[in-house]
Order: C-alpha cells, then sequence, then structure tokens
C-alpha cells in the first residue's frame, strides 16, 4: 500500500516540474531514477518475504501434525499405563491371597511337589526298564532265529507284537493231517527251540494249539478245539521229556478255529490258520524286578 502512494506522489512530482527549466528537469529525472531503483529493491525484498511467509506457514503446518501425532502417542502410552496398573494391582492381590496360606496348606503343597516329582523319577526309571526289557526281549528272538537256522517262514515265524514274543509253527511241519502225534522232524525243530528256552530258565510259555474249520471227529474227540488241545500238550509232552523244560514253565491252551490268521475261504488261508503257537508270557515280576536294578 505504501509503495503505491509513494508511485503516486512521484508522478504527480513529475507533473508538477515538468514545465520548469531544464536544470530542474535534470534534477527532477534524476530523482525519479533513484525513486525507480528503490521501487526495484523494495519490490525484490517483497518477493523475498513472501517466500520466508510460505516457508513459514509449511513450518507451522507440519509442527501441528506432530503436535497432533504427539498427543495421540501420549493418549496410548496413558492407556499402556493404565493396563500396566491394574496388572500390578492383580499381582499384589493374588500375592495377598498367597500370604494368608495356612502352615497345613503350604505343608500340603510341599507334599504334593514332593509326589510330583517322585512319580516323574519313576517314570523315567520305568522307562529305563522297558528300554532294557525291549533290548533282552529282542536279545530273546535273535537267539531263537540263530538256533532255528534257515527254515521257510511259512513253516516257522518268530515275531514280536506289543512286547510278546511269538513262535508259529505250522501243523504241516509239527502234525500229520488230522493227527496230534509230533513227528519226527518236529522234534528236531522242538529240540533247537527246546535249547533256547532252557538258557533262560526265567521265562514261562504258553503251547497254544490252532486248527481250520473243517469239521473234526474222531474217536474219543470231538470238535477241532479238542484236536487243538490235543496238539498243544503233544508239544508240551515233548519239550518235557525230551528237552527236560520243567512243566511249571509251560502251560497247555486249545484256540480251536476261533483265533484265525487268515480267511478259511482258500486253501491257503487254511493252511495258515492250522499252527502251533509258543507264546512267551509276560512276566510282571521279572519286569519290576528290572526297575529295582537300576537303583543297585
Amino acid at each position: 500500500m505504501k509503495t503505491k502512494q509513494f508511485l503516486l506522489a512521484m508522478t504527480a512530482l513529475v507533473i508538477l516540474f515538468s514545465f520548469g527549466t531544464p536544470q530542474h528537469s535534470f534534477a527532477i529525472s534524476k530523482k525519479l531514477k533513484k525513486a525507480n531503483s528503490k521501487i526495484a529493491r523494495l519490490n525484490s525484498a517483497n518477493i523475498d518475504l513472501q517466500g520466508q511467509y510460505a516457508g513459514c506457514r509449511d513450518t507451522v503446518t507440519m509442527l501441528h501434525e506432530q503436535l497432533l501425532a504427539a498427543r495421540a502417542n501420549s493418549a496410548q502410552i496413558a492407556i499402556q499405563l493404565q493396563d500396566q496398573k491394574e496388572n500390578n494391582e492383580k499381582v499384589l492381590n493374588h500375592l495377598k491371597d498367597l500370604s494368608v496360606i495356612s502352615g497345613s496348606q503350604a505343608e500340603s503343597i510341599n507334599k504334593f511337589l514332593e509326589t510330583m516329582g517322585a512319580k516323574d523319577a519313576y517314570i523315567k526309571d520305568l522307562q529305563t526298564a522297558m528300554a532294557r526289557k525291549d533290548s533282552m526281549t529282542m536279545a530273546l528272538v535273535m537267539n531263537l532265529k540263530g538256533a532255528i537256522g534257515n527254515l521257510d517262514d511259512k513253516d516257522i515265524n518268530i515275531k514280536i507284537d506289543k512286547g510278546v514274543v511269538y513262535i508259529d509253527i505250522s501243523d504241516k511241519m509239527l502234525f500229520k493231517t488230522g493227527r496230534y502225534e509230533v513227528t519226527e522232524r518236529a522234534k528236531e525243530v522242538l529240540g533247537k527251540v527246546a535249547r533256547v528256552l532252557l538258557s533262560h530258565p526265567e521265562i514261562e510259555f504258553m503251547v497254544e494249539g490252532h486248527t481250520d474249520n473243517v469239521p473234526y471227529h474222531e474217536g474219543v474227540l470231538n470238535d477241532n478245539w479238542d484236536l487243538s488241545v490235543k496238539r498243544a500238550t503233544s508239544v508240551i509232552r515233548i519239550l518235557q521229556t525230551e528237552y527236560n523244560i520243567p512243566p511249571a514253565r509251560m502251560t497247555a491252551a486249545g484256540r480251536g478255529e476261533y483265533v484265525p490268521v487268515s480267511d478259511n475261504f482258500t486253501t491257503e488261508g487254511k493252511a495258515a490258520n492250522r499252527r502251533t503257537r509258543i507264546v512267551i508270557l509276560p512276566q510282571l515280576d521279572q519286569f519290576f524286578k528290572l526297575l529295582e536294578k537300576p537303583n543297585k
């Protein structure tokens, strides 16, 4: 605004002295040049001030945004502090509750913790004993397979199922069709098994007779169940009388046709079901003795 007033004043002076002497005109022209130069400097200064104003306005905007962000962050921190305060109060209340536990309650808690520790130790001992028992079972199987040699697996099979050792011998190796007298070839196989069993006097076992589902009746034998029992007792008598295994270690059982390992609709299935099985019985007292040994 001041710049415009100055320009009007200068214009008026020019008009006023335009009719003066040449000297006056020269002086006025000189003054006019000075005025124009000052106007140019003022315009330049004005442009600089406008740039500075724009920069200040941008700075104010940025500071305002930072202020809003700081306020939001402050509010979040206040919420977190409040949550932490509430959690601390809960912990203090819990500690107060614990402080009122009676002496008997504290003793019960200690006993419970001791019991849990004892149970953990017992479980570890039990796992160790089970591992040792599995190792002993595997050693027994290897001894049996080594003693029997390279017989056809279809005629004799030794396996472990759920920690129990089974020796399956096909009836065609032990008996003639429909008979329960042990063959001479079978005595040789039973002798090999007997030598391993004799080397483990702690072992007790059961001899099971199994048949197919073909009806059987001969003499005093009424059915397959009778036949399976007679075959089991025939094997036990051989092990007792010819290989000196104490009878107290053996049990005879007849399962008849009721526990097949294959279907009875094919010749192969029937042959698989006609078998004598020696089951190495798990001895719980022996197992618990294993638990005692690691502590000695």
